[in-house]
């Protein structure tokens, strides 16, 4: 074989070897299909997030541990004949599976009244009823705000969103004495409140605040419209 026919059948050979390999990547290619990277979707954060985001620990943990302040409140509560008659006259009010959907209160003028469950101190009453007061729920931006308007000590605060939509969450401070109204939550630990706003039934909402720094289980306190509104 002459130089130029070794050439020539050289390169004929590495063509053919070249077009083989190809062959061979389009099979393989065909065989594992490209795969794109899979995408990440984001989710809206939780409506439980905002309030979340403001509780201290120690007011959070009140509001994740209600129930159990119900069960305790609602036993001593009943540990008396007297106590058990009180609990049932209260109805829907002290009963903690009564909440009903759409618990936002209309801003205006409310009738308020306390009721708190299990003993403040060793000679307490399981449960004790206070005089009626007022409340008052008005907007500030876009969100509602509670203000007992009588009383030496006057809860008042912020209601926020959560994820039950039987339930809005209630973060305040109190206001004592003769002071004109209550400081900012977080301004002061030892004022902070927290608690449940739940609506209990027509024109009927109420307040749980559990494990008050007062003692007991906790205060509920019961707010229905004033007939005749503030123009």
């Amino acid at each position: 074989m002459t130089s130029a026919a070794f050439r020539i059948a050289f390169r004929t050979a590495a063509v053919a070897a070249i077009a083989a390999a190809l062959a061979a990547c389009q099979t393989t290619a065909a065989k594992k299909p490209f795969k794109p990277m899979p995408s990440v979707s984001i989710g809206e954060p939780s409506k439980a997030s905002g309030w979340q985001a403001v509780a201290n620990p120690i007011d959070e943990s009140r509001v994740v541990r209600v129930n159990a302040a119900w069960t305790g409140g609602l036993a001593e509560a009943r540990s008396s004949a007297a106590g058990r008659e009180a609990v049932k006259e209260e109805g829907a009010l002290l009963d903690p599976k009564a909440a009903l959907a759409r618990p936002d209160p209309t801003p205006g003028s409310y009738k308020c009244r306390q009721v708190t469950l299990a003993k403040a101190n060793e000679k307490g009453p399981g449960i004790e009823r206070f005089k009626p007061f007022f409340c008052y729920v008005e907007v500030d931006g876009d969100q509602l705000t509670i203000v007992k308007q009588t009383g030496s000590k006057r809860p008042a605060g912020r209601l926020w969103e959560d994820d039950d939509p039987r339930r809005m969450i209630f973060l305040g401070s109190l206001a004592l004495g003769s002071e004109e109204e209550a400081r900012a939550y977080g301004e002061d630990p030892k004022r902070d409140v927290s608690g449940v706003f739940q609506r209990v039934g027509p024109f009927r909402w109420r307040l749980v605040l559990p494990f008050p720094r007062e003692g007991g289980s906790l205060d509920v306190i019961e707010l229905t419209p004033v007939a005749d509104q503030p123009g």
